[in-house]
């Protein structure tokens, strides 16, 4: 159903017109006119009669109304019925509230993770989970000649990584269970978690510990110490973590280093509004 007959007049579509460019074919010309849709729904908050969009953009109102409805289904526009009228939806929020919450944990963070780099002496990591993954925010380099450097937008399976699995412990069972039916546990290294009986006793020794330890898991060479952060839930998002080579971290250093790194992630949780536990 369009809302081309609607009898509500409007004067939107005698404003600016944006025309969508027709480069390209197949699903990335359909993408890119979705997204170029979305940017216009999303300069007005009043919403938009089909009539409109399609002046505006300088497509047809059949193949706008098509891809309309397919980001419906999506809930990333909204239509009302009772006025014919597109509106941005609902999952426009929270992709954008995802990347607010990444900028603002970041700023948040700094000062935090730059004082824990300079009591420690090694590189400081932030990360947040993302689709079975912890992405690499941002790191404050060891000033030491020989450091671990990460890359902002690195991925990382959850399980193979000691700021993974400090989130993955924070995790209801059943979450868990979820994560390994769905992305399974492959391999970085030699020594990363490859059984979901070991993984389980691993979470389980986080949990206890309050921080979670990385021995070469993700990368040979380097050892990692981690703990979560938490939103206003009470829920594991992102975590901090201390990284450095296997010849400065030792094991008889990891309990002394855990408890400095929780009460890092501690302070950012309490700086960004989260609930400990």
């Amino acid at each position: 159903m369009t809302d081309s007959s609607s009898p509500r007049s409007s004067s939107k579509a005698a404003g600016k017109v944006t025309r969508i460019d027709r480069d390209g074919d197949g699903t990335v010309q359909s993408l890119t006119r979705a997204m170029q849709l979305l940017e216009l729904l999303a300069d007005d908050d009043e919403g938009y009669r089909l009539v409109d969009i399609a002046a505006r953009s300088g497509l047809s109102s059949s193949t706008a109304h098509r891809l309309l409805t397919t980001l419906e289904q999506r809930q990333f526009v909204q239509f009302d019925r009772e006025t014919s009228l597109w509106y941005v939806g609902v999952r426009c929020f929270s992709v954008g509230a995802a990347f607010g919450r990444r900028r603002r944990i970041a700023h948040l963070a700094l000062p935090v993770m730059r004082r824990l780099r300079d009591s420690s002496g090694e590189s400081i990591n932030l990360g947040i989970a993302d689709l079975g993954d912890i992405v690499f925010v941002t790191q404050v380099e060891s000033r030491e000649l020989m450091r671990a450097i990460g890359k902002p937008g690195f991925r990382a399976p959850l399980h193979g990584t000691a700021m993974g699995q400090a989130i993955l412990a924070a995790m209801a069972e059943d979450d868990v269970l979820q994560y390994l039916r769905t992305y399974g546990l492959p391999k970085l290294t030699p020594n990363t978690i490859a059984r979901a009986s070991r993984l389980h006793e691993t979470l389980g020794e986080v949990r206890r510990a309050g921080y979670a330890v990385d021995d070469e898991q993700n990368a040979v060479g380097l050892r990692c110490i981690a703990a979560a952060i938490r939103d206003e839930h009470g829920q594991p998002f992102g975590a901090i973590s201390l990284v450095g080579p296997t010849q400065r971290i030792k094991a008889a250093d990891f309990a002394q280093l855990g408890a400095t790194v929780r009460g890092a992630a501690d302070e950012i949780t309490a700086a960004y509004g989260g609930r400990l536990k």
